[in-house]
């Protein structure tokens, strides 16, 4: 039997059940013809195939009768997005350029881009919640390409089954044998995620919810909320939403500590200026000294590294259960910006960290594969770029 899920999109035109809620799948099985007082069981052996076992293929579902695998192999598949490039950088962060199942007849299927970037002690996989970004940050790349359409539940969830497919990160995976991929007994390759790939992710909020909720579900995938971090430019009026809906843990891309310069850096900032945005994360509920919200700056040459805009942004986080986390600018083609100097962002970080804050500077990673914070936007579109360019 042919496996659905490795087929190219074209070749399956069957609506594929991984990456779905426990609500969907129901109602795809009720749909099917399955009684509904064998609903809850149905729904419990699908999930546990899907999530924690990794399976790509319905035969392998051996509590499952052979008829009924055989009638939900005609009907559905287990398709995930499918890997159309990888890059692996020097320091072994990888980039998957992943292209989603076409969602009509006249799609071909859209594609974004998510990273993984292993550490000693855990590996973070860092996912997309839209194709493209509605938002023009001036220092990102992500910016500068258009908002195409928001990912589904199952978009999203599908790039982490992808990841940890690749990963070896299942049951009966076999790990790359390149030593930078955490192993050992008991040792998950990816422990946390990150919604800090394409697109803002609270416009995306329900869709985000859900994959939160399909992440951290105790009987499959099985990540700690507390190992789930999205991370937004400041959607003020969904930032409680968030904490109420799935509760994971928040980042703010602050990166300004005025709104004069916070505008030019962040044009949502004119419609939430920081003010509105500080107080919606100090309400944002369950945070406390144990589940601190990330601030994250990007350090940018000349422009916001000075000492006095250091001590400000002690200042603004006062009563604000808080950790830093200094981000080195990381370059792409024409960007308008450097990256500041270490010896500024040395001095930046010790103001912080006098004042009581955590303060990490994140390690770029992936810069030699345009991996790095804010240098996702997919090839594709690069490639279309480049073609305009040549044509005009």
């Amino acid at each position: 039997m042919i496996n659905a899920s490795l087929l190219p999109a074209s070749l399956s035109n069957k609506a594929s059940l991984a990456g779905l809620s426990r609500r969907e799948i129901a109602s795809a099985l009720l749909q099917h013809g399955i009684a509904e007082r064998e609903i809850r069981m149905r729904v419990n052996q699908l999930w546990h195939w899907i999530y924690y076992r990794g399976v790509t293929d319905f035969d392998q579902m051996l509590n499952i009768s052979k008829t009924l695998r055989q009638s939900l192999s005609e009907a559905y598949n287990l398709r995930l997005p499918e890997i159309v490039e990888e890059q692996v950088s020097t320091d072994g962060t990888r980039k998957w350029l992943l292209r989603l199942p076409p969602t009509n007849d006249q799609d071909k299927g859209a594609e974004i881009e998510c990273v993984y970037i292993p550490e000693s002690d855990r590996g973070t996989l860092c996912v997309s919640s839209q194709v493209g970004c509605t938002l023009t940050c001036s220092f990102c790349h992500t910016g500068t390409q258009k908002l195409v359409r928001n990912l589904s539940t199952s978009e999203i969830v599908g790039q982490l089954l992808v990841a940890r497919h690749r990963l070896g990160d299942f049951p009966e995976g076999v790990r790359p044998d390149n030593g930078m991929v955490p192993s050992g007994e008991g040792v998950r390759a990816i422990s946390n995620v990150v919604f800090m790939g394409m697109g803002e992710p609270l416009y995306n909020l329900n869709n985000v919810s859900e994959a939160v909720d399909i992440m951290a579900d105790g009987e499959g995938l099985s990540l700690s909320k507390r190992r789930i971090t999205v991370s937004t430019s400041g959607v003020v009026p969904e930032i409680e939403k968030l904490g109420e809906q799935c509760s994971p843990m928040l980042a703010i891309s602050l990166h300004a500590v005025n709104d004069e310069l916070r505008n030019k850096l962040i044009p949502l900032n004119k419609k939430y200026p920081i003010k509105d945005l500080l107080f919606a994360c100090q309400n944002y509920p369950g945070v406390s000294n144990a589940r601190r919200i990330t601030f994250e700056y990007v350090m940018l040459k000349n422009i916001n590294d000075k000492p006095e805009d250091a001590r400000e942004l002690v200042r603004l986080l006062k009563g604000i259960p808080a950790k830093i986390n200094l981000i080195p600018f990381n370059p792409w083609p024409s960007a308008p910006y450097e990256c500041s100097d270490w010896s500024t962002i040395e001095q930046f970080s010790d103001i912080v960290f006098n004042a009581g804050y955590a303060s990490p500077v994140r390690t770029p990673r992936g810069r030699d594969i345009y991996a790095a914070c804010g240098q996702l936007k997919s090839e594709t579109e690069k490639l279309r770029a480049r073609i305009r360019m040549t044509n005009t």
